[in-house]
């Protein structure tokens, strides 16, 4: 397996034909984020190479992109950007082929991360993206389903777990909109009656032609893109809660996830 740097990656996409399916499209690991919550562990390291049971984040969610055939992934780096790119090395990548969108000089947050990395994507083909420090066993296959079926700009998986942020949907699973809960703040792009409240998980499909509609620069959320382009295009949610599902975005989150994930 190979991991290359983006200026190596026009050659790779225009001698590779893509299979159908999930295993057609490339995927995405967002590791290039602080990890300010994961104390003290990313004083010195990256959040993305915390073990739980033995084995680094990245290294599970590249083996979860496996599963699916995503043997291509992107993975961008900010943080500790050299102990990510020694670990993908050491490891040949864990068996995937690994393009590296480096974030080094800039802190851009998800949305910047993936306009970032536009470039290391195949035009006209969907993409899959997840976070690091995200644990699932979600079925990327159901969600490709359930995104060919509804045709959105963007499919994500939601669930009914208690969180501090929802996003908030109509009765036909398209995002309308977004609420704080601790304060009570609310950000409604389609307004529309009885919004009903899903948590965001992480695990998302894109259509290409996403970046044709970016309107922002710079740093900014996934969270703040879906919003703007809620007012214009279907964003869809795809229900998943019967699924296991850990956010290790704290010390204490490895336990859970230890538990949750062999």
């Amino acid at each position: 397996m190979s991991i290359s740097t983006n200026n190596q990656l026009q050659s790779e996409i225009a001698a590779e034909p893509s299979p159908s399916g999930a295993g057609g499209a490339r995927g995405m690991i967002f590791c290039a984020g602080l990890g300010t919550r994961f104390k003290p562990w990313t004083d010195n390291h990256p959040k993305a190479l915390a073990p739980v049971n033995g084995k680094p984040l990245l290294q599970r969610n590249i083996e979860y992109l496996q599963l699916y055939g995503i043997k291509d992934v992107v993975v961008n780096v900010h943080h500790f950007a050299d102990q990510i790119e020694e670990a993908l090395h050491a490891n040949n990548g864990w068996g995937s082929n690994i393009i590296i969108s480096d974030e080094r000089d800039y802190v851009l947050e998800t949305g910047g991360g993936l306009l970032h990395a536009k470039n290391l994507f195949k035009p006209g083909e969907r993409f899959i993206t997840c976070n690091a420090d995200i644990l699932t066993d979600l079925d990327i296959n159901e969600l490709l389903r359930f995104h060919e079926q509804e045709k959105p700009l963007i499919s994500f998986a939601v669930s009914n777990r208690k969180t501090s942020r929802n996003l908030l949907f109509d009765e036909h699973n398209v995002l309308c909109g977004w609420r704080n809960n601790a304060t009570g703040e609310e950000r409604i792009s389609v307004p529309k009656d009885n919004l009903v409240a899903k948590a965001y998980d992480c695990v998302v499909i894109f259509e290409y032609e996403v970046f044709d509609h970016i309107q922002f620069n710079g740093k900014f959320s996934l969270i703040d893109l879906y919003l703007d382009l809620a007012k214009t295009h279907k964003i869809a949610g795809f229900e998943h809660s019967g699924d296991r599902w850990v956010d290790v975005g704290k010390p204490e989150s490895v336990a859970i996830a230890e538990a949750m994930f062999g």
